[in-house]
């Protein structure tokens, strides 16, 4: 497996064992939270378009729910 660079100043290093570690463990958390921002996003986004479809209008809508 290819480690992934980095870069301090003028020098371009692989990562250590220790560095490459927390590299794949950042990777795996900052793919679970873009995950779960999806997910946020896609349950208020049918949220809004429940409300809109009863008829609401989206200043009704952001005054329910504190959006801008």
């Amino acid at each position: 497996m290819t480690r992934s660079l980095t870069q301090v100043g003028d020098v371009v290093r692989e990562l250590n064992d220790v560095e490459h570690a927390q590299y794949l463990i950042d990777v795996k958390v900052a793919a679970k939270t873009v995950t779960e921002q999806a997910a946020q996003a896609a349950i208020k986004l049918s949220a809004y378009k429940k409300l809109a479809a009863l008829g609401l209008t989206a200043d009704e809508i952001n005054a329910l729910t504190g959006a801008n």
